[in-house]
């Protein structure tokens, strides 16, 4: 299914988890929102949103008193900040292993969480002892989510803002539901084969070593039951595709792809090709030069194998997302 069509059957939409928060709701402790305008105008229009506030998902009301994160060494607990008898910790993790077990009924293909929240936090919450505060915490719900669904792309509404760490969410969102779409009603050897073929220089720029690993591991696809190979096949792609594409990889990656035009180019277009692609590997210009002029020799020599590769297009060019990389 091309990205053209998802966008236009409202019913082939990306699921989208995401803290309720990020897209206006006003759910926060103090009746307020984080609206994420990348996330509800620029993401918006390719997915559809599964919203999610586990601290009115567990009762707690609108407004409502602030919460934190404590440690007494012995667990981590979720208290009233002004009153550390209300503490809502069973009641937080009962709601996270209900609402999980219900997102695993989806196709989810990422969550979008808010920062720095003691239920929703990715990184860096803050969580409170006697000795003072130390942003070493995740928030209850997203530990669990992380947990249950470690194949999941999970990314903080802030962190969205940084164009590399934008780019890689986004990414690994589209090959998620790439994978879901082809693998169908029923995942088979020949279409987990099929699907590895055209992520393979996607996997060459992400992370080298998985991209010969995962090899390996869909050599050995005849010695595992069907099942168990999709789940290991899933979280080792995903795991390998949260490795942010340096310079360095994507470079090689380009290099890689000009080799498969060395007997059509002339010696002029070589030297052009190889130029912009420095360049790019120098920082003097974006991903999306080498990209275009790449894409370009490709409709004048087409190649099925490089044709059918998402490096070349892995989420749609509306996005811009390649154009400060």
């Amino acid at each position: 299914m091309t990205h053209q069509s998802l966008l236009n059957d409202s019913q082939s939409k990306i699921e989208l988890g995401i803290s309720a928060c990020v897209i206006g709701d006003k759910v926060r402790f103090d009746s307020g929102h984080k609206l994420s305008k990348f996330v509800t105008k620029e993401l918006g229009p390719f997915v559809k949103f599964v919203p999610v506030c586990p601290e009115v998902g567990t009762g707690m009301p609108v407004p409502r008193p602030t919460i934190r994160l404590i440690s007494d060494k012995e667990r981590i607990a979720l208290v009233e900040t002004k009153d550390e008898t209300q503490d809502y910790t069973d009641k937080m993790l009962a709601f996270s292993n209900q609402k999980i077990a219900s997102l695993k009924l989806k196709q989810l293909c990422g969550y979008v969480v808010c920062a720095k929240s003691p239920t929703c936090g990715m990184e860096r919450v803050k969580v409170y002892s006697k000795g003072g505060a130390s942003k070493e915490g995740v928030g209850l719900y997203t530990q669990q989510l992380m947990q249950q669904m470690p194949w999941l792309p999970i990314e903080e509404d802030g962190r969205l803002n940084d164009p590399v760490l934008k780019e890689n969410f986004i990414a690994r969102l589209f090959s998620l539901r790439d994978f879901y779409d082809c693998m169908g009603d029923e995942p088979t050897a020949g279409k987990i084969v099929a699907f590895h073929s055209r992520y393979k220089l996607t996997l060459m720029s992400h992370h080298p070593q998985s991209y010969k690993e995962l090899g390996k591991l869909v050599a050995t696809i005849s010695e595992y039951d069907i099942d168990e190979f999709y789940e290991l096949y899933r979280l080792k792609l995903m795991q390998a595709l949260s490795n942010r594409a340096s310079r360095k990889n994507n470079s090689n990656t380009l290099m890689h792809i000009q080799g498969y035009f060395k007997k059509w180019l002339s010696s002029q277009e070589k030297q052009e090709l190889r130029r912009v692609i420095d360049e790019y590997r120098e920082g003097v210009l974006p991903l999306l030069s080498p990209i275009t002029l790449l894409k370009h020799y490709l409709t004048l020599y087409p190649d099925a194998y490089l044709q059918q590769q998402k490096f070349l297009a892995p989420h749609p060019q509306d996005l811009r997302l390649r154009y400060s990389l």
